[in-house]
């Protein structure tokens, strides 16, 4: 089963060793960066530093001249990584016989959010989520379809995988996050994450609801969950709070604006991209799901894109949904944490891929190459030679 690791180009950059060391864990893909949220990334063998510090979502690469003139538009990264950081790291990795493919996050910036802020997700109580621009907007809709095609189509790249392609809301690893006190759950996740923008309040127009008495009662529905009183059974508990026909109303907007997100973007990509260039998402099988992993309904993505990398640390169940929906050719691939300070489990790689091979996994995704000790990279290279 071919396997890939992701990997940031500044885990390469400046590391004459990098490109030959992930190689040798036998893996015959790698996953770079090429668009990027915030973070703070430890480097553990980096030769001229251990931690590096992307101060907002930036592309590694100079973006293109279609941005010229535009309000919304990617920032270039800063000092964590220069000019082509992408394209330099791409280069090496290729020398060393990696097929390289692109790692693009897209409905996931603070920055834009934060200079622009009415495209960003507002909830029933008019708090705005920088960090979430809402894919309902026209403005953010394009902004976003450009940027896939181009963040993912970078030179001598075979693929792409697309990160936030969908719905993002409350749930986000946040400076100093502070939203744990009540246990939200599902249903509580849901409900703080629709969004009442003006694009959105349209939306639920046509759905036939009316904007202000649906956010008056999403707050009333979250009333149970701040006291703590209310059991999370996921959707059920979404459609018990709020009503079953105004949830399902809710439900069928927002999953039509992903939807069609998804078909626009994936398309813009593949006008772009070179005969045979794979277009996967990262993917959660339950559709009213936000964040990273983009809740998709199974059989329509798969009728869009290539296929989907699917979140498996913890156990590979969401993957079934999508087995049942796969055809010739489609990519399955299981996304396995093995960096043990990040909950991953790498001595149990070969056990856990056997089991999502069982499951429909056709290729697997490491998380994350230059994250990982050296023991945890020892212990994958032993699982990998094992196979």
């Amino acid at each position: 089963m071919k396997a890939s690791a992701f990997v940031y180009p500044w885990d390469v950059n400046g590391d004459p060793g990098a490109p030959a060391r992930i190689a040798a864990l036998g893996v015959g893909q790698v996953t770079l960066a090429a668009a990027y949220h915030s973070t703070r990334a430890l480097t553990p063998r980096h030769p001229r530093h251990r931690i590096v510090t992307a101060e907002y979502a930036a592309v590694l690469y100079p973006p293109g001249d279609r941005w010229a003139g535009r309000g919304l538009r990617p920032y270039p990264a800063g000092r964590w990584a220069p000019g082509n950081a992408y394209g330099a790291a791409a280069e090496a990795l290729a020398a060393a016989g990696l097929e390289v493919h692109t790692w693009v996050v897209l409905a996931h910036n603070s920055r834009l959010g934060a200079e622009h802020p009415d495209i960003s997700v507002v909830n029933a109580y008019g708090d705005r989520y920088p960090w979430a621009p809402c894919i309902a907007q026209p403005a953010t809709r394009a902004y976003l379809t450009d940027l896939a095609a181009e963040a993912a189509v970078r030179p001598g790249a075979r693929g792409t995988e697309l990160e936030s392609l969908g719905w993002y809301g409350l749930q986000h690893l946040h400076a100093h996050d502070k939203t744990a006190g009540v246990g939200l759950g599902d249903a509580g996740q849901y409900l703080m994450s629709l969004c009442f923008c003006p694009s959105c309040r349209a939306g639920y127009g046509g759905q036939g609801l009316d904007a202000d008495a649906l956010a008056a009662a999403v707050r009333e529905a979250l009333e149970p969950l701040w006291r703590g009183t209310a059991g999370d059974e996921g959707w059920p508990t979404v459609g018990k709070l709020l009503g079953e026909d105004t949830a399902a109303a809710t439900r069928a907007w927002r999953e039509e604006t992903a939807r069609t997100l998804q078909e626009e973007a994936v398309a813009a990509v593949r006008a772009a991209a070179p005969e045979g260039f794979r277009v996967l998402l990262h993917a959660d099988p339950v559709s009213h799901h936000c964040g990273a992993n983009v809740g998709v309904d199974p059989a329509h993505i798969l009728s869009v894109a290539d296929g989907v990398v699917v979140p498996c640390t913890g156990g590979t169940a969401l993957l079934a949904p999508f087995a049942a929906h796969a055809r010739a050719g489609t990519v399955l691939a299981a996304n396995l944490t093995v960096v043990t300070g990040m909950g991953g489990s790498p001595t149990t790689l070969a056990a856990d891929a056997a089991r999502a091979r069982a499951d429909g996994a056709t290729e697997l995704r490491l998380y994350h190459a230059g994250l990982a000790s050296d023991g945890d990279l020892a212990a994958v290279r032993a699982a990998l030679a094992a196979r």
